[in-house]
């Protein structure tokens, strides 16, 4: 499944190189407008990263994100400085269909699963956001990526799949706002080895080979943001690649 995104700080459209927040590109555009076309082009989900409320999460962009929810037909899901169950309550009543959580299941897991308990696993995703280091551990990221979790992707995934883990996205880190093509190989690993996990791949994506690489790993989903903002291609032929059916791919 093709699952375009958008970045927001302050209201406006954004994307950062590799998560840093000095590295930013603003575009003229408007969410709602962005998203509507997304929806018009045959999205099934779309993705919204709050990217002020994951550097402050008393910032987060709440209003921004109910108009969106409100004006759209297309299920969305959010993430970006979730820190309470309040707010993930808000958000679920807001009508987004799924909290992205990220820092907090590597700085409270407990906290996280109580989540899945309550509100079921299809409610939640996992944001394992990753540095690879030289003996090739996934170490995950937190705090917006700016400081480093000291777990590994495997840890958290143990931890969590007893309480339902169903959906996770996974961001190479180093790949992020590159143009310089999926790791594909991590997605087609971790695809093997938790089967029953929907993964979400990000960072990297610039051609429609590079989408294909990324259905083919093995991976259910993939989010596209930068692409398909400064037209690499449009979403129509993305899915056109990889169909929601996938079934006739065209690429």
């Amino acid at each position: 499944m093709i699952i375009p995104a958008i970045d927001l700080i302050d209201g406006q459209v954004v994307r950062l190189y590799q998560g840093d927040y000095a590295q930013q590109t603003t575009f003229n555009l408007s969410p709602l407008a962005q998203l509507s076309a997304y929806q018009a082009q045959g999205a099934n989900l779309l993705h919204i990263v709050d990217l002020t409320g994951a550097k402050d999460p008393d910032q987060r962009q709440t209003a921004l994100i109910k108009t969106l929810v409100d004006e759209l037909n297309t299920p969305i899901q959010v993430g970006g400085g979730i820190r309470s169950e309040a707010q993930v309550i808000e958000l679920l009543n807001l009508g987004v269909s799924r909290v992205v959580i990220g820092s907090l299941a590597v700085s409270q897991p407990a906290l996280v699963q109580s989540w899945f308990e309550k509100y079921g696993a299809d409610a939640i995703c996992l944001a394992l956001d990753v540095n690879i280091n030289e003996q090739g551990e996934k170490i995950v990221a937190v705090s917006g990526w700016q400081t480093g979790g000291g777990k590994t992707l495997e840890s958290l995934v143990a931890q969590f799949s007893p309480f339902g883990l169903k959906h996770a996205l996974v961001t190479d880190i180093s790949k992020d706002g590159t143009l310089t093509g999926a790791n594909t190989q991590l997605y087609q690993e971790i695809s093997q080895r938790y089967p029953n996990i929907q993964w979400q791949a990000s960072g990297g994506i610039a051609t429609l080979d590079d989408v294909a690489a990324v259905r083919d790993s093995g991976a259910a989903g993939i989010i596209i943001g930068k692409a398909l903002l400064i037209d690499a291609f449009n979403l129509k032929d993305a899915i056109q690649c990889w169909p929601n059916n996938e079934e006739n791919t065209s690429c």
